[in-house]
């Protein structure tokens, strides 16, 4: 398989590039290093390229042959979390490390576009090529939308790296496959005191306590048990001192769902629970309410497709299925306008130690993945082109 073939060739630039991004990490939507040195990367290989969004940018490769458009995505941004390995290729930046591997998105994507820039006779069509910025907060994918990334492109495809994967998997399963991400906060108002005279104050603590064990009877009695849901509080903020009895809390937290219609039906049951909760200790209530990303749900084509696509990599009987999960992702920015399919590569492996969830500061990869991230790239945009032709 030629992919293969040339994403070996192409394996230890892919490693060099994914090190230095990963000694480099950078804030979601300020990716400047990052983005300057994809664009070098790009100007060294002669392959058109135009920034877009602040700090992402998307490279071109038009084929021997007129067709269809398919974009690949990779996101760049990195993670405040503290690396806890002891690579000599650490993060430099104490308190930000590329802790969910979009440090291998970015190298693997200009692996692939090495490797596709030596099969443009086979490409019919042309192939674009999303580095995306902000992804961890939600606002890097819709950015890239405004400014037209998705005009005269026909399917969109991007991987994500996995450490709960085994070297050498794919999974790319169709439908619902991650979860809308909105987030909500709670202010509540009571009336402050003295910590020996609660008959004079209105608590927002026991306010705030009581409201957190309320928000959970909405998974539990309002919503379908077949649906997934998640409701969950991440975060308190109350008092000052252990004698004082604080007049404010504050409650924020994140909701999780599949279901577009939802998204209202949470948001109010929410509003409506606070707010009657705050009433019944003589306090008040106000809520905030914003969507960050909409749930990822991949194409049945197209995931038929990356599953072909992926046999021809890692063989058919590494192409696994997995359930899905209730982590969001701003790819559905992009998969919501045209067809598209969210892939898992795997790279996880026991033997080497590399064990460790994602956001964790001891995440690792096993850089072996790279050369089937990379080709995987590749041959799902050369199988759609083929498969899905222009019409004359």
């Amino acid at each position: 398989m030629k992919t293969i073939d040339l994403a070996k060739k192409n394996h230890d630039y892919v490693i060099q590039m994914r090190r230095e991004f990963h000694m480099n990490p950078e804030v979601s939507m300020q990716e400047y290093n990052t983005c300057r040195r994809i664009k070098e990367e790009l100007e060294k290989m002669g392959v058109e390229y135009k920034g877009i969004a602040g700090t992402g940018v998307i490279a071109t490769i038009k084929g021997t042959k007129p067709g269809k458009t398919v974009a690949l995505r990779g996101d760049i941004d990195a993670l405040a979390v503290v690396e806890e390995t002891t690579h000599d290729y650490v993060s430099k930046v104490h308190g930000m490390m590329h802790a969910c591997g979009h440090d291998t998105h970015g190298a693997m994507l200009l692996g692939a576009v090495k490797v596709l820039n030596e099969m443009k006779d086979e490409i019919e069509g042309t192939v674009k090529f999303f580095f995306q910025p902000g992804e961890e907060v939600g606002k890097g994918a819709a950015a890239m939308v405004a400014e037209g990334a998705l005009e005269g492109v026909d399917g969109v495809m991007g991987i994500h790296i996995s450490s709960d994967m085994p070297v050498g998997t794919i999974n790319a399963d169709p439908g619902p496959r991650m979860a809308s991400a909105d987030c909500f906060k709670v202010t509540i108002t009571g009336k402050g005191g003295h910590g020996a005279r609660p008959e004079q104050c209105i608590d927002a603590v026991l306010v705030g306590a009581a409201t957190v064990m309320n928000l959970q009877s909405i998974v539990s009695r309002e919503l379908s048990p077949f649906d997934p849901v998640v409701v969950t509080t991440g975060s308190i903020k109350s008092g000052t001192r252990f004698n004082v009895i604080a007049p404010t809390a504050v409650l924020e937290g994140t909701v999780r769902y599949y279901k577009p219609e939802y998204k209202q039906v949470i948001a109010d049951a929410i509003e409506r629970i606070a707010k009657s909760t705050a009433e019944a200790y003589r306090a008040t209530a106000e809520m905030e309410y914003s969507s960050l990303v909409k749930p990822t749900i991949n194409d049945d084509a197209c995931a038929e497709l990356a599953q072909e696509s992926a046999a021809k990599i890692v063989g058919k009987e590494n192409v696994v299925h997995t359930p899905a999960g209730t982590g969001g992702e701003d790819f559905s920015e992009f998969s919501s306008i045209v067809p598209g399919v969210m892939t898992r590569l795997g790279a996880g492996n026991v033997e080497k130690g590399i064990t460790y969830p994602h956001h964790h500061g001891k995440f690792d990869v096993d850089e072996d993945s790279f050369v089937y991230g990379v080709a995987f790239y590749a041959q799902y945009a050369i199988d759609y082109l083929k498969k899905n032709p222009k019409p004359l």
